[in-house]
């Protein structure tokens, strides 16, 4: 790319207006791939082979010219189209036609063009794959068990989603009943221990390095690791025994009330492999029953022989969740007065029926107190293992990084929040978090304003990534949402390539094991990384077009009217977030070039004035709408806006974006 010449012009008065501008001045390489999309309608036939436009649903693509024998056969239809030239003296590429994926519109057609287009690797795993999964009726032996800590007398418990079918986290205290000879608390984080049935560098190894992370559908999870591992082996659901990596701190605290700022400390920290016990597997809303109240804790024990005895189970139990949410209150504390951020994304879940998958009601997503308990041990365990493998590889830890956004990237946000009377202070993490917090950025009247301020300042961040410590200096180490000097992913090996190479990094930290060859290679490893950055983010990707997907199916058999909020204002038109469906998208309200006609746009103060009926529209205020999808061009279904109460008719450009899907994630 080069830069063209209007840019180096000396016509331009006025250097503010000067705006960065390229041409293209060569092709180094063609990176065409395969594309779903579906074929445009052409006139009646006079031959045997028709020669038509095949339109991309990726609309960065532009059409394909492509000759078939087939087109009324390919009408409707989602199908696959592979580019073989582009010749110099044609509007569009030509290409061939690759196979069909079914109807347009159907759920699972639309699933399969979103699984290729993010490329997904969905396929069955290998016979060469499984055969190095251990045999069926694996179990733990003093043999395969040499060298692990027996930690079976600890009150581990698990938190999860509710009808979680791989649970790989377990957390236990000792507190109340077991305090230790000091007065101190221990407390542990258990994670299934995934690397010793992944042996590095074999077929099931380079087969969850490809695909580097599972990813999440509104309707199904396709996973990085074969069932028999997720499900079983490495799910710690059961009473028995597991194999686990753990990590044990030894705290003391300080202050008797939760707000004490300050009053956690880590006095010594330890990691093993262990041999772990659950006596309970509890959902987010199971373990909030518990933290209101302790002495419910008898209805979720599992049945064991393993002691102490169910009474003491009992009360181990609810003392211990307690204990837990009082402490990660403390942590979290002590992380936003170091300038941590609680940021906000309208994430959303489905109902689905239980035949047919469609989705029968979209629901705001809702956190509970247990959410933030299992979050900040979460973190703290990464942070923790972050610091030890970075102390023993300083060259070649696998770390996480969050950069710091620029102030230009605020300016919106900081404008719009400025027109209703709220100060957004940005020059760092810690002062946006105050200007947050602050009362004025409430509204008593609008429960839901100040998460939408957070949601447009999670906008404003720069995007998270994987990379090895010796590629940068230590300065640009630091996660800006966590506000941590370090950090990494330890907690989720079964879903995560990176954490299955940052336990093998911990292995040999802690001298169990020797660190694989590949690790130590820079080159390699930051291939890698950069793999697992595009893995992670085609992911993300598609599990917020498979939310789209099922938005668009929602509301094309429940059109609805409801409340929204009005997130940004535009000369001829406003964009709007519903709350209660976390959807969000652009009302036009006039075509472009004839808004004068219609409105009035008052873009320092954010508002839009319509003329016919002298209505005011400002960011951040409350309007009714109604929602419904509309089947628009080349068979596209398109979800629609519609200001009500408007006095004018609303523009047919009218669109939106879906949300994310509700995080499985607990950590950045």
């Amino acid at each position: 790319i080069g830069v063209a010449a209007p840019t180096l012009s000396g016509d331009v008065a006025d250097v503010s207006d000067l705006k960065p501008c390229g041409k293209v001045v060569g092709i180094v390489q063609r990176n065409w791939r395969r594309y779903c999309g579906s074929i445009e309608p052409v006139a009646a036939q006079t031959t045997a082979t028709t020669n038509v436009l095949f339109v991309p649903v990726d609309r960065k693509i532009p059409k394909i010219r492509m000759i078939t024998r087939q087109h009324d056969t390919l009408l409707d239809k989602r199908i696959v189209v592979a580019i073989d030239s582009w010749p110099v003296d044609s509007r569009f590429p030509l290409g061939h036609y690759v196979k069909t994926l079914g109807v347009i519109g159907d759920k699972e057609t639309e699933t399969q063009v979103l699984l290729l287009e993010h490329d997904i690797p969905c396929q069955q795993f290998s016979d060469k794959v499984l055969k190095c999964l251990p045999p069926a009726d694996w179990t733990i032996t003093p043999e395969n068990s040499k060298g692990r800590t027996d930690l079976r007398h600890l009150p581990v418990c698990s938190i999860d989603p509710p009808n979680c079918k791989g649970i790989y986290i377990y957390m236990h205290v000792i507190d109340t009943f077991l305090l230790l000879p000091n007065g101190h608390i221990e407390v542990g984080v258990h994670i299934a221990d995934v690397t010793h049935f992944v042996e590095a560098g074999s077929a099931l190894d380079l087969e969850a390095a490809d695909r580097g992370t599972s990813t999440y559908l509104v309707d199904k999870r396709l996973d990085m690791l074969p069932g028999f591992l997720t499900t079983q082996l490495c799910s710690l659901t059961s009473t028995d025994d597991h194999f686990a990596f753990s990590v044990l701190w030894e705290l003391k605290i300080e202050g008797n009330e939760v707000r004490v700022i300050l009053c956690v400390h880590v006095i010594d920290v330890s990691f093993c492999k262990s041999i772990i016990r659950s006596i309970a597997s509890l959902s987010y809303g199971e373990a909030q029953v518990l933290l209101d109240d302790p002495a419910s804790g008898s209805s979720y024990l599992q049945a064991s022989s393993a002691t102490p005895s169910k009474a003491d189970k009992k009360l181990t139990l609810g003392s211990g969740i307690k204990t837990l949410n009082d402490i990660a209150m403390r942590l979290k504390a002590k992380r936003i007065q170091a300038g941590a951020l609680t940021l906000a994304s309208p994430e959303v879940r489905f109902v689905l029926d239980t035949e047919t998958q469609n989705p029968l009601d979209v629901q705001m997503y809702a956190l509970k107190d247990t959410n933030a308990l299992v979050e900040e041990f979460m973190l703290l365990a990464n942070i923790t293992v972050a610091k030890k493998i970075l102390r023993t590889f300083p060259t070649f830890s696998l770390l996480r990084r969050h950069p710091a956004p620029s102030k230009r990237q605020f300016d919106a946000i900081v404008s719009q929040a400025q027109s209703v009377g709220v100060t957004l202070r940005v020059d760092n993490s810690k002062q946006l978090q105050e200007s947050l917090d602050n009362p004025t950025a409430s509204r008593a009247e609008n429960a839901y304003f100040n998460k939408m301020l957070r949601i447009l300042c999670t906008r404003c961040m720069m995007p998270a990534s994987y990379f090895s410590s010796g590629e940068v200096g230590v300065d640009e180490y630091h996660h800006y949402g966590l506000a941590a000097p370090i950090y990494t992913h330890f907690t989720s090996p079964i879903r995560r390539y990176a954490d299955v190479l940052v336990h093998r990094l911990l292995s040999a930290a802690i001298g169990v094991a020797p660190l694989p060859d590949y690790l130590e290679n820079k080159a390699h490893l930051h291939e890698l990384t950069q793999g697992l950055n595009r893995r992670h983010l085609a992911a993300q990707l598609a599990g917020r077009a498979s939310v789209s997907l099922h938005t668009l199916l929602y509301f094309a058999n429940f059109p609805t009217t409801t409340d929204a909020m009005i997130n940004k204002v535009r000369a001829n038109g406003i964009g709007v977030l519903l709350p209660r469906f976390g959807i969000e998208g652009m009302i036009f309200l006039a075509d472009k070039g004839k808004e004068a006609a219609v409105v009035k746009h008052d873009p320092a103060h954010h508002k839009l004035t319509l003329l016919t009926t002298n209505r005011v529209l400002q960011v951040f205020q409350k309007v009714s709408v109604k929602v419904f999808v509309e089947l628009t061009f080349g068979n596209r279904q398109q979800l629609k806006f519609e200001l009500l109460d408007a006095g004018v008719e609303t523009s047919d450009d009218n669109a939106t974006t879906a949300p994310p899907a509700k995080k499985r994630p607990r950590n950045a």
